[in-house]
């Protein structure tokens, strides 16, 4: 059944029947809908948790393999494969979208899969979301200039929260961060959305404010979207900012800023459309029933990407249908 959804892209009617799967994927997930991004078809490109960070906000939990070394991770072949078979019925998408449990640029076969969907796909936009970190190398830049759109964070701009907030690798400079973001801007025609997580209390309060702003001024990015907790990070003591200090941080943006600045909203259902993952939800709502799972769990157990367990999770957990319990094994889930 068709519907419309308000995004970043305008009002939009999407027509949400599950796409076709004869093939499991391995490497692909979705395709899903988000305010920022429309309906996106995600690429993962490295294996589960591998990150220069280990944010504490962060919904898949704590990162397992900190680094900053770039590698293949997979033959790029298996990724294509797959994305030439998803891609057989020419599938209506808003973007292919590099994203996933990890940091898509720590692979180093990224401009080869760029140039092919670029060549095999041009109807199609292409967009990256990464935490920015390695924009500082030359390399990657060159790399990931053919998306259409990069959509990187930048938390804090004093390396004392940034190493309370973002946990990076030891030895990686906030600084280096934020010079590789300008370095972006100088070099990248294409739109740049930086998102701004906000902690409250711990990134909200004036001098981090302050310095965000200046930062955010020296990168000039095409769009600021500011964004807080909306289902259990990494720690228990990250808390969701309201919508009111969300609302007062970006007039305090907006004073000296002159790029749009937003914030992040939830995308909200009519009710009376058919839930795009409705299979999904009715086999989560059944195991967790039966009993509390972490969503690695149900990921294993259902034989379903982690994106796609981790974005449903994330709704179910908005409209207030889940129990959450944070056990030595990470954040679990139970049915209400």
């Amino acid at each position: 059944m068709p519907i419309t959804l308000k995004t970043a892209l305008g009002n939009r009617i999407y027509n949400l029947e599950p796409h076709f799967r004869a093939m499991k994927y391995k490497h692909l997930f979705g395709p899903v809908v988000s305010r920022r991004l429309g309906v996106s078809l995600g690429v993962d490109l490295v294996p589960y948790k591998y990150c220069p960070l280990n944010c504490v906000y962060c919904e898949v939990q704590n990162t397992t393999h900190l680094q900053t070394r770039r590698e293949a991770f997979f033959p790029v072949n298996e990724i294509l494969t797959e994305l030439d078979h998803f891609m057989l019925d020419r599938p209506h998408l808003d973007y292919i979208t590099f994203s996933g449990a990890g940091e898509p640029t720590l692979n180093s076969s990224i401009s080869e899969i760029i140039l092919y969907i670029k060549s095999h796909y041009p109807e199609y936009k292409l967009a990256l979301l990464t935490n920015g970190v390695l924009l500082d190398s030359d390399e990657v830049l060159q790399e990931i200039l053919p998306c259409d759109v990069i959509l990187p964070s930048l938390d804090a701009a004093s390396q004392e929260l940034y190493e309370k907030v973002n946990r990076p690798q030891s030895g990686l400079l906030v600084s280096d961060q934020i010079a590789g973001l300008i370095k972006l801007r100088e070099r990248y025609a294409g739109q740049i959305w930086l998102e701004v997580f906000i902690v409250p209390e711990i990134t909200d309060v004036p001098a981090e404010l302050k310095l965000l702003r200046a930062a955010i001024g020296q990168i000039s990015p095409d769009l600021v979207q500011l964004n807080s907790l909306d289902r259990p990070g990494a720690e228990d003591w990250v808390k969701a900012a309201s919508t009111q200090r969300l609302k007062e941080i970006k007039n305090y943006l907006a004073e000296e800023l002159a790029m749009p600045i937003e914030i992040i909203a939830k995308i909200v259902t009519p009710p009376e459309a058919k839930a795009p993952d409705e299979e999904i939800v009715h086999l989560i709502r059944g195991s967790l029933s039966r009993r509390e799972s972490t969503a690695e769990d149900l990921a294993f157990m259902l034989d379903i990407h982690i994106n796609e367990i981790s974005a449903i999770l994330r709704e179910l957990n908005a409209e207030g249908k889940l129990q959450t319990d944070r056990r030595a094994r990470g954040v679990c889930y139970s049915w209400k």
